[in-house]
């Protein structure tokens, strides 16, 4: 397939640029960064969170009365009534389980894995609810790295500061210091649990530079770190099956409370049977990631198959509050072509090592490591004000990753080396990302939002706790490379260790009630919501909607085979 005969003839003017570029980036003399005030204006015009438009407020829950509007996707499913039709029934039911741990962990990704091998640490017994199969979940899929202060130019301090700045100081600091805190120890039981950091010659861990920091602090795995990590958590769970049970296919679809209000567990809806179960645990810990595949205003996501919001919406029923779900980030290097490859993530580890974004006159307009936001903003505003993005046949807009920069600056062989994974993933379609840049466009990446938390990841239910992309205010408005790997281990191991605490003083439940599941879905009617929608989503639709028409009417005629 490769590059149209058009598009090849682009290419040769990033060709032609490429050594004047080089040459200044020898001489100390790359693409300036932009003032803070250029930065705000760029994100004011350019990006997707500030139109007005795709928006709604929350007319219930306890987040009603928010002055912030939110995706109209999200909030459609806020809007949306339990998938538990008759609520009645099921009351019954959750008098008696199908299962009883001391901690039920809701999602099987890095954050889940992190909290219920430390929960398993503190003595406790865990079982391990996932939607697909165990490791299926954004964590696999991220790559470029995770950072730590582990050097010595660095320390926590430096880190702290540059998650700040890059949370565009909204995060919360008790949630940054806990993250930055814990990063080195986190890279240490990485390690000790058998991950193959990359690293130099000497032994030393290898780390490089990513986007709105001030030091290298980013340790990776070729660009499969996330594949890594979830490599070694994933064996670590399957070599104790004695005290920690994967259910696979089976997510979540309501959490448990008692009557007095404390998390006793969840209902769970197995994928294959059709079938619920009823869990009933001393504690539970959310960890059920993000919600990409809501496809907010119509972006492509890099997200797995899985990423619908279940945990917010659950813990929203329950009565947690969210924060920051009015920001979503959009990574600003998704694959623009070929059409199989829409969305995929390049990761910013591309641009650390050297590749530059260039437009359709093989020109910088960016500083390569702007803070991800700002990043997006920029080429947005360059394809879509400026006119200088390439058209692709299907007529997609994107703009050159020079990825052949980082061979010519770090050795032949890099790309091949180093960003392994996209190195293959684009030979498939007869692309040579060594020798051709890759066309990219921003792509739906992350939840920066989610289930408010305190620096132990507990919410205000008892007895409930979230870890991960579910959970909210570490990052604030803006997430650094690097720092959702480091988020889930932190949060995830933080919430297994306070989990086992509160089973460990000894839980006394009332009577298992979903009556906050009945007023949440008597509010809906109140308000004249809930008619035509059920949440959580689980999995998405991704057929053609004449086809769901012609499904549809067939089921109601008795003639669909």
């Amino acid at each position: 397939m490769g590059y149209t005969p058009e598009m090849k003839e682009l290419i040769k003017v990033v060709e032609k640029t490429r050594p004047e570029r080089i040459r200044k980036i020898k001489n100390g003399h790359s693409y300036p960064a932009l003032s803070l005030e250029a930065r705000t204006k760029v994100l004011e015009k350019f990006h997707p969170d500030y139109k007005p438009s795709g928006r709604k407020e929350i007319l219930v829950g306890p987040n009603k009365g928010d002055k912030k509007t939110y995706p109209e996707e999200f909030v459609d499913l806020l809007h949306s009534r339990s998938r538990l039709s008759n609520i009645e029934d099921f009351e019954k039911i959750i008098e008696k389980p199908d299962y009883e741990t001391d901690v039920l962990v809701i999602g099987a990704g890095g954050a889940g894995s992190s909290a219920a091998l430390t929960a398993m640490n503190h003595g406790q017994k865990v079982i391990l609810s996932t939607k697909l199969r165990q490791g299926d979940a954004n964590t696999v899929m991220a790559e470029g790295g995770i950072q730590g202060a582990t050097q010595e130019v660095d320390s926590p301090y430096y880190h702290y500061l540059d998650t700040i700045g890059g949370g565009h100081f909204t995060n919360d600091p008790k949630l940054v210091k806990a993250l930055v805190t814990d990063a080195p120890l986190v890279i240490e039981w990485l390690e000790s649990l058998g991950m193959m950091f990359d690293k130099e010659s000497d032994g030393r861990l290898k780390v490089l530079k990513g986007g709105g920091v001030c030091r290298r602090r980013m340790h990776s795995s070729a660009d499969m770190t996330g594949s890594e990590i979830m490599r070694v958590l994933r064996d670590e769970i399957n070599n104790n099956p004695d005290k920690i049970t994967p259910l696979e296919f089976s997510p979540a679809v309501e959490l448990i409370l008692d009557s007095a209000g404390k998390c006793m567990g969840a209902v769970l809806y197995n994928l294959e049977t059709k079938e619920y179960y009823v869990v009933h645990a001393k504690a539970v810990i959310l960890a059920t990631g993000g919600f990409g595949r809501l496809h907010i205003q119509g972006f492509a996501t890099t997200n797995h198959y899985g990423a619908t919001a279940d945990g917010i919406i659950m813990a929203y029923r329950a009565g947690a509050k969210h924060r920051f779900m009015y920001a979503t980030q959009y990574h600003p290097t998704g694959a623009a072509f070929p059409e199989q490859n829409i969305g995929l993530l390049i990761t910013e580890k591309t641009r650390t090592l050297g590749a530059e974004p260039i437009n359709k006159h093989g020109e910088e307009f960016v500083f390569p490591l702007e803070p991800r936001d700002v990043e997006a903003a920029s080429i947005i505003k360059e394809c879509i004000e400026n006119k200088n993005g390439i058209a692709t046949p299907a007529g997609r807009l994107g703009i050159w990753l020079d990825s052949p920069m980082v061979d010519i600056l770090r050795g032949p062989g890099t790309v091949e080396h180093a960003l392994e994974a996209k190195h293959i993933q684009f030979m498939r379609y007869n692309i040579d990302i060594s020798k051709e840049p890759m066309l990219i466009y921003p792509t739906l990446h992350y939840q920066n939002g989610g289930i408010e938390i305190d620096e132990w990841g507990a919410t205000s239910i008892p007895g409930l706790y979230a870890a991960g992309e579910v959970s909210g205010g570490i990052h604030g408005e803006n997430r650094l490379m690097g720092n959702s790997l480091l988020d889930i281990n932190v949060f995830g191991r933080r919430s297994g260790k306070k989990a086992s605490e509160y089973v460990s003083k000894g839980v006394k439940f009332g009577k298992p009630s979903l009556d906050h599941v009945k007023k949440y879905n008597a509010e809906l009617k109140e308000a004249g919501l809930g008619d035509d929608s059920i949440a959580p989503m689980l999995l998405p639709d991704y057929s053609n909607p004449k086809v769901r028409e012609k499904q549809l009417t067939a089921l109601k005629f008795g003639t669909l085979q």
